[in-house]
């Protein structure tokens, strides 16, 4: 593999960040081809890149670039959600099938276990069970997937597979990552709203914050320039091939991940949310109360980092079904925050292997406070 080579490009301060750049370039060595990245602190705004842009070319990737973000959507979705519930147009705990009748869902599954993801319906994208077996879904990995990448999906036909499938658990009483759950929500944001997701995500979020590069509920399988390709390693007839899948349709992840954006975009976001211009103090607290093993609110993250890495911080990170993924942090007071773009590359060894120990590392880096600052 090449040797990484950075941009950076300081838009708010002239100092130069080291210890950012060694950080990024830890991914590409951990086997990712590219990642952009941008970092709000005391210091001011740093953004960078490291990797390629595209196989066979040798530019870095763009640092104002496009990107599928894949889950990201989901903070997107439970904000939309919690602000018809400040309107008092729903309720966290009224029953879903209150508003999609239709649908003949379960009565005891609650608006709150859809954004929490304890309502136990099957995952549209595959479910592995405990006892290591997978039940598939729609198709998301290998080879079915590159061939059927751009197939748009109706979220409905989503929902239909899923409930077509048994469900992993009793209503609210366990945890299951289902994006079952935000293709629901979304609908339950259309029947309300009386207007499509993409347009109550436009008129809700994307407009008032001038999210000018953020598509939501779209199909259009092309990024628009500029913007780092992504490529997908897969298994056809016994040999290994990879797919540039740059062009890819995000509606089979309905409002759960389809997610068009830019890491300017994803910054301005959670530092709204996180700052309190979203949503009401006591739904933006639902929205931060950890449960289960894996600490979910309602549509985010909530770690700690321990107090010498500064404490907690709230995120969600996303991934396309492939060649793309994103990482969106912040402190609970949205001064500080860490979104980038993620690409994967041609590398013979799976880079999620390697990627918890460099995205702990890059977290600690930028969350952990500066002395000079402090």
């Amino acid at each position: 593999m090449s040797n990484p080579t950075t941009n950076t490009n300081t838009n708010t301060t002239t100092t130069d960040r080291p210890e950012l750049r060694k950080a990024i370039e830890a991914f590409v060595d951990a086997g990712f081809g590219g990642i952009q990245m941008r970092v709000h602190d005391e210091r001011g705004e740093w953004v960078g890149s490291a990797g390629v842009s595209e196989l066979g070319v040798g530019a870095e990737p763009p640092t104002d670039g496009h990107f599928w973000a894949g889950s990201v959507a989901k903070p997107f979705t439970a904000t939309a959600v919690l602000q018809l519930v400040a309107e008092e147009r729903t309720g966290l705990d009224v029953p879903v099938a209150d508003h999609l009748p239709e649908l003949g869902l379960d009565r005891r599954i609650t608006v709150r276990m859809l954004l929490q993801h304890t309502s136990g319906l099957f995952n549209y994208t595959g479910e592995y069970h405990e006892d290591g077996t997978f039940v598939a879904g729609i198709p998301a990995t290998g080879k079915e997937w590159v061939d059927n990448r751009l197939h748009a999906y109706r979220p409905q036909e989503l929902v239909a597979l899923a409930l077509s499938e048994p469900a992993r658990f009793e209503p609210g009483t366990g945890f299951g990552y289902s994006n079952t759950n935000y293709t629901l929500a979304a609908l339950l944001i259309e029947r309300v709203a009386g207007r499509s997701y993409a347009e109550e995500m436009e008129r809700r979020i994307v407009r008032p914050l001038g999210l000018r590069n953020t598509v939501l509920g779209g199909s259009d399988p092309q990024l628009p320039e500029p913007h780092a390709h992504g490529y997908y390693r897969y298994q056809d007839a016994g040999a290994w091939k990879v797919a540039d899948v740059s062009r890819q349709n995000p509606s089979m992840l309905f409002a759960a991940g389809d997610t068009m954006t830019t890491t300017r975009d994803l910054h301005t976001f959670f530092a709204a949310l996180n700052g309190g211009k979203l949503l009401p103090a006591p739904l933006l607290a639902e929205m931060r109360k950890p449960y289960g093993e894996l600490g979910y609110g309602l549509g985010l993250f909530v770690q700690d980092l321990g107090p010498e890495h500064g404490g907690t911080v709230y995120h969600h990170n996303g991934g396309a079904p492939g060649g793309y993924g994103a990482l969106m942090y912040s402190t609970p007071d949205g001064s500080r925050t860490l979104t980038a773009g993620l690409t994967t590359g041609d590398a013979p060894t799976d880079p999620a292997r390697t990627f918890p120990e460099a995205l702990d590392a890059l977290v600690k880096q930028v969350f952990t406070a500066d002395p000079a600052t402090a």
